[in-house]
C-alpha cells in the first residue's frame, strides 16, 4: 500500500497492516513522474523522513511492525539517504529520478508530449534513437550507493542492514544550526524511540501478512490448478468479499509460468464470482482465463490485464439504473496490454490509465479517462468526467456525447474528437456494444443497438493528435480493421467454449 507522507500516515499505516497488507509504502514529496506538473510535485506530501518516523512508531506502538515492510522513497539519491531511512525504520529502498538520471534522463519533464528529447519516453523513431543509457550505467550507480551504504555500517560497527532497521538512537540532531529558520526546530518527536524496552518488533519477522483464513485467490489456484497443467475446460463459482484481493492474479502466474506469452486456449478456465471484490479484481488476468462477477469491484479491476476477460455486472434483483451508477472503481485496466473488461454500470477515475491494447466498454467513468493510453480501444456508452485523454498518445475511444458537452471535458492539448463515420468504426463501435450486451445483459447497451440510428451520431471518436511518428489515416484504418477482427475472434472464441 502506497501512502504519500503526511501528518497523521501512522494511523492510516495501523489500518493497512491490519488489512493484511505486505508492504507499507512511504513516499515523500520529492521526486515523482517527470510527466507531472511541477505545481504537483513541489505541493504534494511531506518530507519523506517525517512519515517514515510517524509510521514505523505507530506500527511499533500497536505491535504492528513484524507483520509488514516498511519501503521508501521520495528523491533518494545516495547511500546516506538509504542509510537514514533505515535508521527510521524503512528496510526497502525505492530509487526513481535518481536511476533515471543515471539510465540518461535529462528531467525535460515532457514525458506526456511524446517530445522526449533523449527517447526515454517518446515514440517517435528519430527521438528514440538518441536515447544514451544503458543497463550498466544504472548498476554501477546502485553500486556506488551499496557501496556507500557499507561504508557507513562499517564505521557504526555494523555488519548487515537488519541490525540497523529502527535504530533511531543512532541518529541524532546536528548541534550548530545557524540558519535562522532552523534554529528553533525539535527534532525529539521524529527521533523518538517508541520501544526504550526494545521488546517489539522494529522490522518484519514474517514471511507474509497473510489473513488467518484461507485467501480466496490461494483456493481459485489450487481448484483451477489441474486444468491448467490438462488445458480442459473448468467452471466453478465463488461468493467473494471486498477483502479478497487480487483474485486471479496467482492463477494468471501459474499460466505464465507453464506456457509463457502462449497462455491458455480462449475459454478454457471461467470463474464466476458473487459479491463485493477487493482490489485488482482480475489483476494480470491471463489468456483462456474469463472472470465473470455479479456484484461490484473496488480499484484496479484488470491491473495489467495481458489477455484474459473480465465481464462485471450488477446483482439480478438491483434496483437501480446501470448508466447512472459506479460498479468498479478508480484506475481500473491500468497497464492492460490486452484481453477485454466489460462492465454494465460506471467506472471512477484514471479509467485505461496506461492502457497498451485491451478493449473495454463501461457506462460512464470519471476524471482523467485512458490518461497515457498508448493502444486498444475504449467505448464509454455515457458520462465523462474532465481531463479525458491527458498524456493518450495511442489508440482510440468512442464516447457518447448524449448530453453535448463533451468538448468541455476532454483534454484538448493532447487528443482531438472527430465524428464517427469510417467503415471500420463503425461496425468496431456496434460489434464492442454488442459483445457487451451478449456478456452483461446491460439494458444500455441494448437501447442504444435498439434506436443505432439515434444513437450512432452522438458518438464522437476521441483520438490522440497527429504527429510525425503517429499513424497516417490509412495506418489509423488498419489498426481499427484489426481490433473490429480481434473483438469478432474473442466472441467466436467465447461461443466455441460454450459449446464444448
Amino acid at each position: 500500500m502506497k501512502l504519500v507522507s503526511e501528518i497523521g500516515i501512522g494511523t492510516i499505516a495501523a489500518g493497512v497492516a491490519k488489512g493484511y497488507a505486505d508492504v507499507v509504502h512511504i513516499s515523500g514529496n520529492d521526486g515523482g513522474t517527470g510527466a507531472s506538473p511541477l505545481g504537483s510535485i513541489k505541493n504534494a506530501g511531506i518530507p519523506w523522513e517525517l512519515g517514515l518516523a510517524e509510521a514505523q512508531q505507530v506500527l511499533v506502538l500497536n505491535d504492528l511492525r513484524g507483520r509488514v515492510k516498511l519501503r521508501s522513497d521520495g528523491g533518494l539519491k545516495t547511500g546516506r539517504d538509504v542509510m537514514v531511512a533505515a535508521l527510521l525504520g524503512a528496510e526497502e529502498y525505492a530509487f526513481g529520478t535518481a536511476a533515471l538520471v543515471a539510465a540518461g534522463c535529462v528531467m525535460a519533464r515532457q514525458c506526456h508530449s511524446n517530445l522526449c528529447p533523449v527517447g526515454i519516453a517518446a515514440q517517435k523513431p528519430e527521438l528514440r534513437a538518441k536515447y544514451p543509457g544503458t543497463p550498466e550505467h544504472v548498476v554501477n550507480f546502485m553500486l556506488f550507493v551499496a557501496q556507500q551504504v557499507r561504508e557507513i555500517l562499517a564505521e557504526l560497527g555494523f555488519r548487515s542492514m537488519d541490525e540497523v532497521i529502527g535504530r533511531v538512537d543512532l541518529l541524532e540532531m546536528k548541534p550548530d544550526l545557524s540558519f535562522a529558520k532552523t534554529a528553533n526546530l525539535d527534532l525529539s518527536s521524529i527521533l523518538a524511540d517508541p520501544d526504550p524496552s526494545g521488546m517489539k518488533p522494529r522490522r518484519h519477522t514474517q514471511p507474509r501478512n497473510d489473513r488467518p483464513d484461507d485467501p480466496l485467490d490461494d483456493r481459485v489456484c489450487e481448484d483451477a490448478l489441474a486444468a491448467v497443467e490438462t488445458r480442459q475446460p473448468f467452471t466453478k463459482h465463488y461468493r467473494i468479499e471486498n477483502t479478497d484481493r487480487t483474485v486471479g492474479a496467482r492463477l494468471s502466474g501459474e499460466i505464465a509460468r507453464r506456457y509463457r506469452s502462449e497462455g491458455l486456449p480462449d475459454g478454457t478456465i471461467e470463474l464466476h464470482f458473487r459479491g463485493s471484490a477487493g482490489q485488482s479484481f482480475g489483476a494480470f488476468c491471463n489468456k483462456g482465463m474469463m472472470l465473470f462477477l455479479e456484484g461490484e469491484a473496488q480499484d484496479y479491476v484488470g491491473k495489467s490485464l495481458y489477455g484474459g476477460e473480465i465481464v462485471i455486472v450488477p446483482p439480478e434483483d438491483a434496483a437501480f439504473t446501470s448508466h447512472e451508477n459506479t460498479i468498479i472503481g478508480n484506475t481500473c485496466l491500468y497497464g492492460a496490454t490486452g484481453g477485454s473488461l466489460y462492465a454494465a454500470g460506471c467506472a471512477g477515475e484514471r479509467f485505461a490509465v496506461r492502457n497498451s491494447g485491451a478493449y473495454a466498454v463501461v457506462e460512464g467513468l470519471g476524471d482523467h479517462g485512458c490518461e497515457y493510453m498508448t493502444g486498444g480501444v475504449v467505448v464509454v456508452l455515457g458520462l465523462t468526467g474532465r481531463n479525458f485523454g491527458a498524456g493518450m498518445s495511442g489508440g482510440f475511444a468512442y464516447v457518447l456525447n448524449e448530453d453535448g458537452d463533451f468538448d468541455k471535458r476532454y483534454n484538448s492539448a493532447m487528443v482531438g474528437i472527430e465524428d464517427v463515420d469510417d467503415e471500420y468504426e463503425i461496425p468496431l463501435l456496434r460489434s464492442m456494444i454488442e459483445r457487451h450486451l451478449e456478456m452483461t445483459g446491460s439494458a444500455r447497451s441494448q437501447e442504444i443497438l435498439d434506436r443505432w440510428d439515434h444513437f450512432l451520431p452522438l458518438f464522437l471518436k476521441v483520438a490522440p493528435h497527429p504527429t510525425e511518428a503517429t499513424a497516417v489515416p490509412q495506418d489509423a484504418r488498419q489498426v481499427e480493421q484489426a481490433a473490429l477482427a480481434a473483438v469478432q475472434h474473442e466472441a467466436h472464441a467465447r461461443q466455441g467454449a460454450h459449446s464444448r
